[in-house]
This record gives C-alpha cells, sequence and structure tokens, in this order.
C-alpha cells in the first residue's frame, strides 16, 4: 500500500492513520519520559533523593530527538489542514485547540506545580509555606529557572511548564504561514520540486541536515538555555519540515528509500556520544561551553541525530502503523487533554512517592501507573463529559462535531 496516496492528490479521502498513531505515541512517550525524570540527575519539578545514572542516560539520548520528531509530525499535520481550509479558518482552529488551552492549563495547574516544585527543592517536602499562603504571594526564597530569561525571549511560554509546547506550536502557526501560503502557490511548486529533486539519489535528503547544523551552531552559543531562542527557532526548523516533506512525494518517498541510511548515520553519532561518556570525557561540560571547538562538534552530532531519528520514526509509522481502530479512534480524541493533565498529575504523585524509604523500581512503577490513571481518569470522568471544559482543553464541543472531524479525509487535522 502507498501510504502517501493522500499527498499527490490532496482531495483524496484516504486519512494517513499511521500520522494519528505517531502523534498518540509521541504523547504517550513524552508521559513516560516525564515519569521517569524524577530519577535522573537532570533538573526537574520533583527529583528523588537517589538518581539512576542509567536512566539518566537513556533520558539524554531520547531528549535530542523526541521533541524535534513531535514538531515534525505538526508540520505535516498543517500541510493537510490547509489543504482543507482557508488561512483564516487555519488560524481560528488553532487559536481555539492551541493558544486558548495554552492559557487555561497554565493559569489552572501552573501555580500548584511551582508549589510543590519550591517544596521539594528546597524542603525535601517537609513542612514550610502552606498552598494558600503561597498563592497570597508570600513567595518562598526560591525562583524557579524557568524565570530567568532577560527581556523579550520565548522562554517565558516555559511557565506553563509542559505546556510550552502548546504554546510554542500556536506561535509555528502563525509565524509560518505566509511562508506555507507561498509554498503553496505555483512558485513554491517550483522551489518543491527543486528541493525534491535533491532526493532523488540514494541518501539525497541527508543534505537538509546541513540547514539544521547552521542554525543550530549559529544560535546554540548565544542563547544555551532550554526554550530559548536557539530551541525555538531549531524546533520550528522541524515543523517547516514536516510541512516540505508531505508537499513534496519526492521527499517523502526519499523518507521510505533512504531509512537505513539515516538510522545508521544517526546511530554513529549516538555510538560517538555515548563512548565519549563512557570513556570519562566531559562531554556534557564541552556541550555547555561555547568557547572549545568541542562545542560545535557536539551539537553538530545532536543536530544529525535529532533529524536522522525523526525520519526515521516517520518511516516507522509508514511502514507499520497505517491502520486504524477504536482505540486510535479514542486516542485522537484524548491526545491534548490528556497531554494537559499529565505533568500535574505526575508532579502530585511523585511529591509523595520520592518521600517514601522505598528503591527506584518501586517508586517508579508507582508513579508511572499512578500518575497514568489520575491524568486519564480526569480526562474520561470529567473532562471529556463537560461541554465547556471539552472546549477550554482543546476537544470539539459535541459529538456531531467529533464524527465530523473523525471523517476528516487527511491527516492531522
Amino acid at each position: 500500500m502507498d501510504t502517501h496516496a493522500g499527498i499527490r492528490e490532496p482531495g483524496t479521502t484516504q486519512r494517513l492513520h499511521y500520522l494519528d498513531w505517531l502523534r498518540v505515541l509521541a504523547i504517550f512517550f513524552v508521559f513516560v519520559f516525564h515519569a521517569i525524570h524524577v530519577f535522573d540527575f537532570g533538573g526537574w519539578q520533583i527529583k528523588n533523593p537517589d538518581q539512576s545514572e542509567l536512566i539518566t542516560i537513556i533520558l539524554t539520548l531520547l531528549s535530542l530527538w523526541g521533541m524535534p520528531f513531535f514538531f515534525l509530525v505538526a508540520g505535516a499535520a498543517s500541510w493537510f489542514a490547509l489543504q482543507r481550509r482557508a488561512p483564516q479558518q487555519y488560524l481560528s482552529e488553532r487559536l481555539k485547540r492551541l493558544a486558548i488551552p495554552y492559557v487555561v492549563g497554565t493559569l489552572l495547574f501552573s501555580p500548584l506545580q511551582y508549589y510543590l516544585w519550591w517544596r521539594n527543592q528546597v524542603f525535601l517536602g517537609k513542612a514550610g509555606l502552606t498552598f494558600a499562603e503561597f498563592i497570597r504571594g508570600e513567595l518562598p526564597p526560591f525562583d524557579p529557572a524557568l524565570l530567568h530569561a532577560p527581556g523579550f525571549s520565548p522562554k517565558w511560554i516555559g511557565t506553563g511548564f509542559h505546556l510550552w509546547f502548546i504554546g510554542f506550536l500556536f506561535l509555528y502557526a502563525v509565524i509560518t504561514l505566509p511562508l506555507f501560503r507561498w509554498l503553496m502557490t505555483e512558485a513554491g511548486l517550483r522551489a518543491r520540486t527543486a528541493l525534491g529533486g535533491l532526493c532523488q539519489r540514494r541518501g539525497g535528503i541527508t543534505v537538509f541536515v546541513l540547514a539544521f547544523i547552521v542554525v543550530e551552531l549559529a544560535l546554540r552559543p548565544f542563547f544555551p538555555l532550554e526554550h530559548d531562542w536557539a530551541d525555538f527557532l531549531f524546533r520550528m526548523c522541524f515543523f517547516i519540515l514536516g510541512f516540505v516533506l508531505y508537499s513534496s512525494e519526492d521527499i517523502a518517498r526519499a523518507v521510505r528509500r533512504d531509512w537505513w541510511v539515516l538510522l545508521a548515520l544517526g546511530t554513529a553519532c549516538v555510538a560517538a556520544l555515548l563512548g565519549m561518556y563512557l570513556a570519562d570525557l566531559p562531554v556534557f561540560e564541552w556541550g555547555g561551553d561555547p568557547s572549545t571547538p568541542w562545542f560545535y562538534l557536539i551539537h553538530s552530532a545532536t543536530t544529525i541525530i535529532a533529524y536522522s531519528y525523526s525520519l526515521v520514526m516517520l518511516f516507522v509509522g509508514m511502514r507499520f502503523l497505517n491502520v486504524t481502530n477504536r482505540l486510535l479512534t479514542y486516542a485522537q480524541e484524548a491526545v491534548l487533554p490528556f497531554f494537559m493533565l499529565h505533568q500535574p498529575a505526575i508532579i502530585v504523585v511523585a511529591f509523595f512517592v520520592v518521600q517514601w524509604d522505598a528503591g527506584i523500581p518501586l517508586k517508579l512503577v508507582t508513579v508511572l501507573v499512578s500518575s497514568f490513571a489520575v491524568a486519564l481518569g480526569l480526562y474520561e470522568l470529567v473532562i471529556r463529559r463537560i461541554s465547556f471544559l471539552r472546549v477550554v482543553f482543546g476537544m470539539h464541543a459535541g459529538s456531531d462535531d467529533r464524527r465530523r472531524s473523525s471523517a476528516a479525509p487527511t491527516a492531522g487535522g
């Protein structure tokens, strides 16, 4: 089966179910990533007193390509959405599905998350300022790192914790719309054809990674903080790549043909970085120090990993996931509310679990299972059943809308 039958003819009735699956699976793995983050050496809102080096290595490698892949899939969704919607409709939908949930989620969940973060980091969960006192403005001597962003910066979107992703997506939709509209004109078609021509030879699709490396190396020395301008523009490149990929049959065909080249390239970079770490070389220190040439080598390697593995995961979807069932239908509707709910659920559960006198395996399983049950339960028993909450959590208001949505002909709208 040609999984891209809908690309050449935008009006086709075939839906690319694998893009829906990839979006659902990506959200699930974000949940797992955040739940496990409690037990690694990296910074996070709730930290267990003991951390695992193995978990740290696994999460570090996953973090290199996980979010770029997410934005790649979102960019693909924009290609299909603009086949069926006028620009004003496209922006209106993004406002309802992204901007409103971002604002509501930030106001609703951030105060409790900041409070538990402070309690965990400063007093290790012990008695201190009550939540009511915290809300009244009697703030503790702890300034969350998310707020360390001078002047105008996309990092301020991180005040919504995990909802920064939704905020970024909305801004990408607005910023890239003129480019996307141009790419859909005759002049844009010629440009897309030229890009597709670069991919006709074996391994040609790897040439695009050079543009990603240039963006990363030009910005990262000046904006090293997470969610700052380097992250913002680097991830927007993946959003644009997703759109361009699905606008060109040649590029999409190259992903199916050259997946093994991409896998080999990305894995070689993973092996090199992992080998340096296991050899006790200061990989993390070099990655944060632009004064050393190693900084540019390491960030070139991480960019190649992000690019290669994102496209490999897209191929996995093309090859194995272009099917649908009742689980996918349910998950498609649940995915955004679950994403909004998952991190508050993890933080609340983990805040208490990390205080147990128990080993990491028991705590980790408890956090995973309990927070998943809390987030899914809140969605199923509350959000899904109240029209107003459905709307502010980015869902359609009623069942008729949901049926029309599920009948949409192409992926990711």
